[in-house]
């Protein structure tokens, strides 16, 4: 099985490259000609495509691109000259942080909520805790990001509102740069993540072993927290690697708002640009992120349920 998933997983890597590389035949007019300007002669327009290998069938350009990926080497930006592979790891760490921090504050929040109300399920409390999950789900990143930033940016003073500082420059100052961008990308992924698990809960605390457990004198504490939710865990955690792998990708918004120095300002400012070959090595980088991380996530219901692990490991 585990030998399936990871033949799909290639698969979809060459499909995604396919389609990447496709994008310089694709998109209007030649990488030249945006170098080059409005007044580059036909020759000049020519002679860069050659030096670029833009000359050649769709297909050979393909495999001189990917024999170079697969040595790392995604290209240089024809616009600035800089290396597209060391473009995309100069800026990884902040899309990184800013993805798993915000996935951690959804995952931590969204589990204490799912618990409290698949415990008291049918009560008010439950009720509450679904009414604020469904308001979080009609509040997208480009809206609740202004109003962090307003009332715990601008009006408390709490967090800086803009700009970036790495962790090699403080710690405690990187986490308030990095907290306003991150709660905005958590509140969506809260209710989504609350839903899930309170239904995963309720369902499983009405099984046998549940019962038993219960019978047995157990407190409902432990047998919430022992029993009922490891096994409700499965669904979260195959969304919250999807949810990892999309927010890697998907941080654009975000990082313009904030002014971060991420994946997502260089592949917005490099689709304004029309910076082709930039654009394609970050799509390919991410869609690769975006593999390896669901592989992980598949590999890890084997430390979660042993009948798994025998499963995905046949």
């Amino acid at each position: 099985m585990l030998t399936n998933r990871l033949g799909r997983s290639l698969l979809v890597l060459l499909l995604v490259t396919i389609a990447a590389v496709g994008l310089l035949s694709l998109a209007p007019g030649s990488v030249a000609d945006v170098v080059l300007g409005e007044n580059a002669t036909p020759e000049s327009v020519a002679a860069m495509n050659a030096e670029l290998g833009l000359d050649q069938p769709l297909w050979r350009q393909y495999l001189d691109w990917l024999g170079a990926a697969l040595h790392g080497d995604l290209g240089s930006s024809p616009l600035t000259g800089q290396d597209v592979t060391q473009a995309i790891l100069d800026r990884l760490p902040v899309t990184i942080e800013l993805a798993v921090l915000g996935l951690l504050l959804g995952l931590g929040a969204a589990i204490v909520l799912g618990v409290l109300a698949a415990a008291t399920q049918g009560t008010a409390v439950d009720r509450v805790i679904s009414a604020v999950s469904s308001g979080l789900l009609a509040v997208p990143a480009f809206i609740a990001g202004p109003i962090l930033i307003y009332f715990l940016g601008l009006q408390l003073g709490w967090f800086p509102v803009s700009g970036w500082s790495r962790i090699s420059e403080g710690l405690w100052e990187n986490l308030q740069h990095a907290f306003l961008p991150a709660m905005a990308i958590a509140l969506v992924e809260v209710a989504t993540f609350q839903r899930l698990l309170r239904t995963d809960l309720v369902s499983t605390l009405r099984e046998d072993f549940v019962s038993a457990a219960r019978a047995k004198g157990m407190s409902r504490a432990y047998v919430l927290f022992r029993h009922a939710l490891r096994p409700s865990s499965f669904s979260l955690i195959t969304l919250a690697g999807i949810s990892l792998g999309r927010l890697i990708g998907g941080t654009v918004v975000v990082e313009i708002l904030f002014g971060l120095p991420g994946l997502g300002q260089l592949i917005s400012s490099s689709i304004t640009l029309r910076d082709v070959i930039m654009v394609q090595g970050i799509v390919v980088f991410v869609a690769l992120v975006y593999v390896v991380v669901n592989m992980l996530v598949d590999i890890s219901y084997g430390f979660l349920d042993p009948r798994v692990r025998k499963a995905v490991t046949a």
